[in-house]
């Protein structure tokens, strides 16, 4: 009995899970109107504020009372960035499923990569709230989302590709808009 409640508590997590990293999949999204659905990220804070090695240092500079208190406002700041990257992986979702409709062989194929970097990314960016979100109740936790950083560079470099053989002189533009 136990057992089938852990199995349909599962499920219905993973269900869940699974619309809320395909919700709004459905949109098209055009290069064009890019910059209006994008929330920019400025990367080195967000490399910064993920970085084992300053938590560490704060750890050993601060008192304990201190140091609990300055990273649960840093866990906060870094799922600001990390809702972000997810709505921002969402809207290359849709971008990326438009794109692969494309009579150019080289533009579905780079709408492809796209599209598989950015399901790989919206799926990481929802898994890494929820783990900034229990270490913000347990500060002592060791968890880090200092992946989804070069992971979220990726994906702005799959856009270039992608914007630079469909059109190429929006591609500098867009470089920006992530």
């Amino acid at each position: 009995m136990v057992l089938a409640l852990i199995i349909a508590f599962l499920s219905i997590f993973a269900l869940l899970l699974l619309l809320i990293v395909t919700r709004g999949y459905n949109k098209g999204v055009s290069l064009e109107d890019l910059a209006g659905h994008t929330r920019p990220v400025d990367i080195e804070a967000f490399r910064n504020i993920t970085d084992p090695a300053e938590d560490d240092f704060l750890r050993t500079s601060l008192p304990a009372k201190d140091f609990r208190s300055l990273q649960r406002e840093r866990l906060l700041a870094t799922a600001e960035y990390v809702h972000k990257v997810a709505h921002n992986a969402a809207v290359l979702l849709r971008l990326s499923q438009a794109a692969t409709h494309s009579p150019d062989p080289s533009v579905a194929e780079a709408a492809r990569q796209l599209m598989e970097q950015s399901l790989h990314l919206r799926i990481y960016a929802v898994l890494a709230l929820m783990k900034l979100y229990v270490k913000v109740a347990l500060p002592e936790a060791q968890l880090s989302a200092a992946g989804l950083v070069d992971n979220y560079q990726r994906l702005g470099i799959l856009l270039g590709h992608l914007a630079l053989i469909e059109s190429p002189a929006r591609a500098a533009r867009l470089s920006r808009v992530l």
